[in-house]
């Protein structure tokens, strides 16, 4: 199921999101501050690209937390919020509710990137 999941998701805009993310963690890495900003967003084009069967562990301590917080202010709200519109409207069908779970997945990535591992 994995497999079957992650070919339709990629044919029906995964690889494109995937790739946007994949642009964002360049330009960030950019510059030296950026480069904490970055690493989130090539951790977000791996999920993006693939999240079937791809489970994220959080951890990372006090500096996770207080990235977290940051991050939740200035960019994680929208980002949360457009993966779970995304996530409601797949839900709607029988067949659309395994891509939501997946969005689902990706919206809380979206909130607190920092110190999360996708597996």
């Amino acid at each position: 199921m994995s497999l079957l999941g992650n070919i339709i998701w990629i044919l029906f805009g995964g690889i494109f999101t995937a790739i946007y993310w994949f642009f964002v963690g360049c330009l960030f890495c950019l510059t030296i501050v950026g480069i904490p900003l970055g690493r989130q967003a090539f951790k977000m084009a791996s999920l993006t690209l693939a999240p079937f069967g791809k489970t994220i562990e959080y951890g990372g301590g006090a500096p996770s937390l207080i990235a977290n917080i940051i991050w939740v202010v200035v960019a994680g709200i929208p980002m949360a919020f457009a993966y779970l519109v995304a996530g409601a409207v797949n839900c709607i069908t029988i067949i659309g509710i395994p891509f939501g779970l997946q969005s689902f997945k990706m919206a809380k990535l979206s909130l607190l990137p920092f110190g999360a591992r996708v597996n």
